[in-house]
């Protein structure tokens, strides 16, 4: 599935039934709830905690819902995610091209 392929599955979804977007700022609350559970997960599974009983490693889950949350917020404000990550591959590459290979603490 493409970017653009996911940002449409989305919207037909949330069409079909999600009856609508939830407000930009509702959004933007649930993206940063999400974006949470991922870092519970991954404190959890690579820093000095342990899972809690009951508590699962669903890492991969909780990155698909920082994801659909993100489709969704670029849907409604006309982001097409596509372009805008060319141009972020684009900017990021002229900018580090040298300073990360030239980074000591990367050796």
């Amino acid at each position: 599935m493409t970017i653009k392929e996911a940002q449409q599955t989305v919207d037909q979804w949330i069409k079909t039934y999600g009856v609508r977007y939830f407000s930009e700022l509702t959004n933007m609350a649930v993206l940063t709830e999400e974006v949470g559970e991922l870092a519970r997960v991954i404190a959890r599974k690579y820093g000095d905690q342990s899972f809690k009983p009951g508590e699962k490693d669903n890492m991969g889950e909780e990155m698909a819902d920082v994801l659909w949350v993100l489709l969704c917020l670029a849907n409604q404000t006309g982001v097409d995610l596509t372009v805008e990550l060319q141009k972020s591959i684009e900017k990021k590459t002229q900018r580090d091209k040298e300073r990360h290979i030239n980074n000591v603490k990367l050796k």
